[in-house]
């Protein structure tokens, strides 16, 4: 069957593309966070599997829910409302059906390359030179069609949204070049202490300079929108931006407390590590004051639901960051599952709550017609709660037993029957997380694809 040209030009093509992408890789994302888990459970599951032992479906769970997932989702929402805010058509839908292709592309090569044993071998880091390449351009590619429409725009003033959405691109263009270490295609890496401190100015940054700032842009874009009001403090919504971009920078560093870099730089990090405060209340203060007496609003709107529920997260998630910052803290909370469970609450919990309300968001508007099931999108927005607030639970206990153990001197092996039955536990969280990534998947197609939406 042909392909029609003249329909790549069709608004809201790449917003599809991306929605599409982004609750397809979820499926896939979520698959692999089951099988890692299951594979602690029961370690010999998968013994003599190349392919799928646990040091191959890590990375490769964690990338394709970072690259996969959460981002797809939040740049579907963006590559809808950028237009709308700036009065005028996307630069380039062709562009961005490339964009899309190309990013699926790289992210087949990473299942698969992941998978062949090919990796890098640093975290978040792990893929290889040509895949680096690729992401880096589709980054390009994303930014030349987001600052070629801001130059064609219509609308004299920037709204926030947009200033979250560039600055996320651009700089994420750059620390994975640098965290990437793409000027060295043989190895990827720098030599001893400075590949481990540019390593976690690029690690901790995938979450500050990419989720953070894509997450805020949804955010700033949905909750006015639902609650129909304006946002309460555009003045605010700029302290955050800045603060985010001026502090959220030097932080990767306490990642290496126990490690031999320059005290100042520990310093630096604890500090303004500490110093989050600033953009995160700034952020909060505002979404939570626009919405202040309209929670009504919020509840009826699924993908309001979804991105409230995903600031509300952020607090938590941004408190704790500031807090396991501290070395006396660190000393119990580093190295064991606090850290995996904090991880879950940041990715899944805030940036993976907004991505999915995005979408619900602005999949009935550039369909042109509702969800195929709201009971459906309802379903999922409670697996996935009670499966992320499960997993801080069980992994947070985890990790308090691991670290108070090992601080006392206890050995690792000796730990790890204590914890079998939380690994078990969250084992079942992983299944319930999948099923509702299968679910909106279908949702999600229906809702594209569909006729018309179910009433339910």
């Amino acid at each position: 069957m042909a392909i029609d040209i003249h329909a790549l030009d069709s608004p809201n093509t790449t917003a599809k593309g991306f929605a599409l992408t982004s609750a397809f890789w979820m499926m896939v994302a979520t698959f692999y966070g089951l099988l890692g888990a299951t594979e602690l459970v029961a370690p010999d599951l998968t013994a003599n599997m190349g392919g799928i032992v646990f040091g191959r479906v890590r990375p490769t769970h964690v990338n394709l829910v970072l690259f996969g997932f959460v981002t797809p989702g939040l740049l579907s929402a963006a590559f809808y409302f950028i237009p709308r805010l700036l009065r005028t058509r996307l630069f380039s839908e062709r562009l961005g059906v490339f964009t899309v292709i190309a990013w699926n592309i790289a992210l087949i090569g990473a299942v698969a390359s992941l998978a062949s044993g090919m990796t890098q071998g640093r975290e978040y880091a792990e893929l290889i030179w040509p895949l680096d390449i690729m992401v880096v351009a589709a980054f390009g590619l994303v930014f030349i069609n987001f600052i070629l429409t801001v130059k064609n725009r219509q609308e004299p003033i920037l709204y926030v949204s947009v200033w979250y959405m560039l600055a996320g691109v651009i700089l994420t263009f750059c620390t994975f070049a640098l965290g990437n270490v793409i000027w060295k295609p043989d190895s990827g890496a720098l030599v001893g202490i400075p590949d481990a401190i540019l390593l976690w100015f690029y690690g901790h940054n995938v979450f500050g300079l990419l989720l953070t700032p894509f997450s805020a842009a949804v955010a700033y874009y949905v909750i006015p929108r639902a609650c129909r009001a304006p946002l309460y403090s555009h003045t605010l919504s700029l302290l955050g931006f800045w603060a985010l971009i001026v502090v959220y920078t030097h932080i990767g560093t306490h990642h290496l407390l126990q490690v031999p870099v320059p005290t100042w730089l520990k310093v630096v990090a604890i500090v303004d590590s500490v110093a989050m405060v600033i953009p995160v209340m700034a952020f909060l203060i505002n979404i939570w004051y626009t919405a202040k007496g309209r929670l009504g609003e919020i509840h009826a709107d699924i993908g309001a639901k979804f991105v409230f529920t995903g600031t509300i997260m952020y607090f938590f998630v941004s408190i704790q960051g500031s807090l396991m910052a501290l070395p006396d803290v660190q000393r119990v909370t580093h190295f064991n599952n606090w850290v995996v469970a904090h991880a879950h609450i940041g990715v899944l919990g805030f940036a993976g709550m907004i991505a999915l309300g995005g979408l619900y968001y602005t999949i009935p508007k550039i369909s042109g017609k509702p969800l195929f099931s709201r009971f459906l999108a309802d379903f999922q927005y409670w697996m996935v709660l009670i499966g992320m607030v499960g997993f801080t639970v069980v992994l947070t206990i985890a990790g308090l037993i691991q670290g108070n153990a090992w601080l006392n001197g206890e050995t690792v092996y000796r730990v790890l029957p204590e914890i079998h039955v939380y690994y078990v536990v969250r084992a079942g969280l992983g299944l319930m997380i999948f099923s509702s990534a299968v679910l909106g998947f279908y949702n999600i197609v229906r809702s594209l694809f569909g006729k018309a939406g179910a009433s339910s």
